[in-house]
């Protein structure tokens, strides 16, 4: 039980924009107007996915795709949230079939048949939008978007707890649950988190079911909800550029990703991709 002193410190947290989970990590809640920079934010880095999704095609660069996602993004009046971020080189992460998550583009060509995840983050105005998907080049054989669907579903599932009063880890289960009902895995290693002011703040949202249930979600939190998903096991290894994460059997592995707000009335996308 909270004594006294640990209720008031609580209090004065939560009217400060913060939400405690009895001394583990904070989380912000957002108030009305950085939920609408968010939303600024996001829309910046959806526009920026739609241009590479336009641009995607046989022989195109992931190194042209990255300049163009950059162009659009600072043309927006905002920066490339990626580009620096713990010395990243690039503007976006692009990658291709068997690299799961943070592949750096360079002088790579999009082929026939490749599939490829493109994660783009926007910063305006103090705030942070982020959001990713997985793209066929061309046409795709039927297991490779068969992966793409179920990881797209792996999402929606989890959504469906993304509500107030609900718990945090109840996403992750069900995100799992799904991907592995499929004949799927999930990445242990990368997940979500909570997003703001900071690309990375508090909580840890896993793709899997953790020890407990987690925090208990409240109105104002944001989330970047992004199951990855290997066709093949669940383990990975990182490349020698010290980026980019394939998996260790060489499976293909799909990505999807929202900023998720919490609200009273259930889960609103701040990341909405037209034609998704």
């Amino acid at each position: 039980m909270l004594n006294l002193v640990d209720k008031t410190v609580e209090a004065l947290l939560l009217r400060r924009g913060f939400h405690t989970q009895r001394g583990k990590e904070l989380i912000t809640i957002k108030a009305a107007a950085e939920i609408e920079k968010m939303r600024a934010a996001g829309k910046i880095a959806v526009g920026a996915l739609e241009v590479m999704r336009e641009l995607i095609a046989p022989g195109i660069t992931t190194k042209a795709l990255d300049k163009a996602a950059r162009t659009y993004i600072e043309k927006c009046g905002a920066k490339p949230s990626f580009l620096g971020y713990r010395n990243f080189p690039a503007s976006t992460t692009i990658s291709v079939n068997s690299q799961v998550i943070h592949g750096v583009p360079g002088s790579y060509r999009l082929t026939e048949g490749d599939i490829v995840s493109v994660d783009v983050g926007a910063f305006k105005d103090g705030y942070h939008g982020d959001v990713c998907r997985t793209f066929t080049v061309g046409k795709v054989n039927p297991a490779a978007q068969r992966l793409i669907n179920v990881t797209r579903e792996c999402f929606f599932e989890g959504l469906k707890f993304a509500r107030a009063g609900g718990r945090l880890h109840d996403i992750s289960s069900a995100i799992q649950r799904h991907a592995e009902s499929a004949g799927y895995s999930v990445v242990r290693e990368y997940i979500g988190h909570g997003v703001g002011r900071n690309l990375h703040e508090p909580p840890d949202v896993p793709n899997f079911k953790p020890k407990g249930r987690g925090p208990v979600l409240s109105p104002g939190m944001t989330f970047a909800v992004e199951p990855m998903v290997n066709a093949g096991g669940h383990e990975i290894r990182i490349l020698d550029d010290g980026w980019t994460v394939v998996t260790q059997d060489g499976s293909l592995s799909a990505h999807y990703e929202n900023t998720v707000l919490i609200t009273q009335g259930g889960p609103e996308l701040l990341t909405v991709v037209a034609e998704d």
